[in-house]
């Protein structure tokens, strides 16, 4: 291991944590991971100050209160037609004040994730992450990741920006990953153990998930996230994702990247050492820790979650994941090892199918059936090491059709 790559995110490299107060900017800041670093952010007010919000446009008031709370210099949307609503918010939040720089359009959070600060926490959900990581890594800002799906997706474009230690992991799993690494050197790692909660449907087979609903989805055991992610973890398509996303963060291969069903997500992920000791990082469910992680290390911010009770008695399980009911994680790696399009292709047919899965259009078994056929019909992939991002534009856009497609199929068989 020590003639490989420096990982992208790295806990050994030496930061200054005597910069003082960080700028930050939250990208997605209307959302799950967004409002809660907000929440972080203002209960620590002598250690960080947001300069810049970004959304996708459809919570204008949510948008506008968090811009007067924080006082920031600018304000972006996706959705050019969001403006006037967002205008008639700030208004009424800053009265006769002035109010802050609008950008609206599909480049806007690219545009803030450039802009001057000391750290980018992108909490964007999906691939359309992509173009502010690459934009934050270029401008050399650090990167607080919470939006696994543009590293999935642009693993090689990532890698050849961001330098050793740039990229700080936002989710649970890999957030935790990053702190029990701290404890060895890469020599030392003898693998990775992602863990999973199993979802609302653990326990279950594959045809005792024929006729789920979209409700029994939505009904996650641990974690409030929004509905796509909540529906990944269902499938268990996130901690396929996450695999991918931590061989490409830590440089660890496939093989040594294990993944076990831990139903109360006390522990979030775990480092097996060459000397047989196992390192474990456990919190009650909460991601204001692995956000306060992502902007700001080195230094830890104390109370950014709560503890446990040690006093309390507790029961921590551990199963083995059951891969026939849920195939996601397999096809994960396998599309990870593929390189090059197939993540992308991966990543952009689940997102179709989880839209389809919401609105009704394809049962919860054809998210997988579906994301499959497509990932199989995309076959072997010739870009490899040196992908583009047009290449992973024109992937996604030819995987999002064929989705689409087979899922039309699908319901019109079914209606028939």
């Amino acid at each position: 291991m020590s003639d490989s790559p420096a990982p992208l995110a790295d806990p050994h490299i030496a930061f200054d944590p005597s910069e003082g107060r960080r700028d930050i900017v939250v990208l997605g800041s209307t959302g799950s991971i967004g409002t809660q670093a907000i929440d972080l952010v203002l209960r620590n007010p002598d250690r960080f100050r947001v300069t810049a919000l970004s959304a996708a446009g459809g919570r204008a008031a949510l948008l506008a209160e968090q811009a007067r709370r924080l006082r920031v210099r600018t304000v972006a949307v996706a959705r050019e037609e969001a403006v006037p609503a967002l205008r008639e918010a700030l208004a009424e939040q800053y009265g006769s004040e002035p109010l802050p720089e609008i950008l609206a359009g599909p480049d806007a959070a690219t545009q803030v994730a450039a802009s001057g600060c000391h750290t980018v926490l992108n909490g964007i959900t999906g691939s359309i992450g992509l173009a502010p990581t690459l934009a934050a890594l270029e401008a050399g800002r650090t990167l607080a990741l919470a939006n696994k799906e543009s590293l999935i997706v642009g693993g090689p474009l990532v890698k050849a920006l961001a330098k050793p230690g740039q990229i700080i992991p936002v989710d649970s799993e890999h957030a935790a990953l990053f702190q029990a690494l701290a404890a060895g050197t890469r020599a030392d790692v003898r693998k990775l153990v992602v863990t999973a909660s199993g979802g609302p449907f653990r326990g279950r087979t594959r045809a005792e998930l024929d006729h789920v609903t979209r409700e029994d989805a939505l009904a996650h055991p641990t974690w409030a996230m929004g509905p796509v992610i909540t529906v990944n973890s269902a499938t268990l398509v996130n901690k396929g994702l996450e695999v991918i996303e931590a061989h490409l963060l830590y440089d660890i291969p496939f093989d040594r990247i294990e993944v076990v069903v831990h139903p109360q997500s006390y522990v979030h992920s775990m480092v097996e050492f060459t000397d047989g000791s196992t390192l474990a990082q456990a919190t009650p469910p909460d991601m204001r820790g692995p956000i306060a992680i992502g902007i700001g290390w080195p230094e830890r911010v104390p109370d950014a979650a709560p503890a446990f009770d040690w006093s309390t008695a507790s029961t921590w399980e551990f199963f083995p994941l059951d891969t026939e009911a849920f195939p996601s994680v397999g096809l994960a790696r396998h599309v990870g090892e593929l390189g090059g399009t197939a993540p992308a292709v991966f990543n952009a047919a689940n997102e179709e199918c989880v839209e389809a899965f919401l609105a009704g259009r394809l049962p919860f078994n054809g998210i997988m059936d579906t994301v499959t056929a497509v990932v199989t019909e995309h076959g072997t992939p010739t870009e490899g090491t040196s992908l583009t991002t047009q290449d992973v534009l024109e992937a996604e856009t030819w995987a999002r059709a064929r989705a689409r497609e087979l899922t039309a199929k699908a319901t019109a068989e079914a209606r028939a």
